[in-house]
């Protein structure tokens, strides 16, 4: 009789299986950059993403293998990891509200009724400002760019603008308050691990956040200046606006974003068909092609997922862990401290996809750094979130950018480069980090650390 196998569990430190991410990427970036060299026009989209993870897969089973690990338990329980499913589900609901709300006119109603009055130098800025403070009501990035980016996506055709700095703008704005908003899972998790009070860490973020915004909206209306925004030919109903306010107002009242969402696409054919000219066949047809548009941003994140699990069972966030644990005892002072938590942070986001899960990885490694080097409670959950929120706003394979390249219908690459939030925040927080402190801290004895 065959033995049961035993849940799988994490192996001794190893920079190998760090190969297989590093496979993917090379094969994506590679196969993208090969193909745009030659001449095509959508040279990212020659090699798609979930195939190019394929190999990357076989290699880690394999390398779990060698290590007497079954690699089918961790690829399945990484793939069906709740965070996992819930993603997928934001994905396809996120692509039938876009697909129904642009067929029933509610995107040129928003157009039409609203930002044709602003300037084209605010409309960039205002994209990045209201993603931000919808973001830090509901405390979710994922929430806000899909609600938001179908207006965002009406806006950039309206004004001439390119989409990809449209939609940089609505992910750095998703972002921004995502980090701040003291509801936000990322928020929890860290203050949480780190022992100090979400306030704290809110106002300890603000002094790497605020600069960095302010930079963002300079930059945004800069590039902004382009033509102004056309309202559509077609007279569009006020009513159409509803499916969006609703969506909106039940993101910020905290509603659940999969019930949100569900409303808004309800809300959204409903409208339609009272209005006339849509009727229920085009309305499920429409829920179905919006299905469609997120076949491969799901299948990638089911992927991903299994590939981050087969990442962990063999070691690779064991030996990311172990190897800053080294450096920041061999390196004394609060900025070898404070840097040894950012890569922490940053690397640990760069091996998930998932800046929550990140934080839960690396916190009670970030709380030990922090201790030894004498770093604060709230400082040290500042950096771990600032720094997984850096990472997942500018990774292309991360959530945020492969939503809202999936309802642009653009490569996930385009979207990366101009995330400007990020890059300023990751520049400000570099910056404080090695700004010589006035009173540096002793370490804390080891005695009196917190667990």
């Amino acid at each position: 009789m065959k033995k049961k196998s035993s849940p799988p569990v994490e192996a001794r430190p190893s920079a190998l299986a760090l190969l297989p991410l590093f496979l993917f990427l090379l094969l994506f970036f590679g196969a993208g950059l090969y193909f745009t060299g030659q001449g095509e026009a959508m040279g990212f989209y020659q090699l798609h993403a979930p195939v190019a993870v394929l190999p990357a897969l076989a290699l880690a089973a394999w390398l779990a293998w060698r290590r007497r690990i079954a690699p089918m338990e961790p690829l399945l329980a990484g793939m069906g990891h709740p965070n996992i499913m819930l993603m997928c589900l934001v994905f396809l609901l996120a692509g039938a509200f876009a697909t129904v709300s642009k067929a029933v006119g509610a995107v040129d109603a928003v157009v039409a009724l609203g930002l044709g009055a602003l300037p084209p130098a605010l409309i960039l800025p205002g994209l990045f400002l209201v993603a931000g403070f919808i973001a830090l009501a509901i405390g979710t990035s994922m929430g806000t760019i899909a609600a938001v980016v179908p207006v965002a996506l009406g806006v950039s055709d309206a004004a001439g603008l390119d989409a990809g700095l449209v939609l940089g703008a609505v992910v750095g704005g998703a972002m921004f308050g995502d980090n701040l908003s003291i509801i936000s899972d990322t928020t929890i998790a860290a203050t949480r691990s780190q022992g100090c009070r979400m306030q704290d860490k809110f106002l300890e973020n603000l002094k790497f956040a605020l600069p960095a915004a302010i930079i963002t909206v300079a930059l945004l209306a800069f590039l902004g200046d382009s033509a102004p925004v056309e309202a559509p030919d077609d007279p569009v109903s006020r009513w159409l606006v509803l499916p969006y306010l609703a969506v909106l107002g039940l993101a910020l009242a905290g509603m659940n974003v999969v019930l949100v969402l569900g409303i808004g696409l309800v809300l959204a054919g409903v409208m339609g068909i009272w209005l006339g000219g849509y009727d229920p066949i085009s309305f499920s047809g429409d829920i179905y092609t919006g299905f469609e548009g997120m076949v491969e941003i799901t299948l990638l994140a089911l992927l991903i997922g299994g590939l981050a699990e087969l990442t962990r069972v063999t070691g690779g966030l064991a030996w990311l862990a172990a190897t800053i644990r080294r450096f920041a005892r061999g390196h004394r002072g609060r900025r070898a401290g404070e840097l040894s938590i950012a890569a922490l942070a940053a690397g640990s986001d760069a091996l998930t996809a998932n800046n929550t899960v990140a934080i839960l990885v690396s916190g009670s490694l970030a709380k030990d750094i922090a201790d030894h080097h004498g770093i604060s409670g709230r400082r040290s959950a500042s950096l771990l979130d600032v720094f997984s929120c850096v990472m997942q706003g500018l990774l292309p394979y991360g959530a945020q950018i492969l939503l809202a390249g999936s309802l642009a219908g653009m490569s996930p690459l385009a979207i990366a480069g101009q995330v400007y939030y990020c890059w300023a925040l990751a520049a400000i927080a570099v910056a404080f980090m090695l700004w010589p402190s006035r009173a540096p801290r002793p370490p804390v004895a080891a005695a009196t650390r917190r667990g």
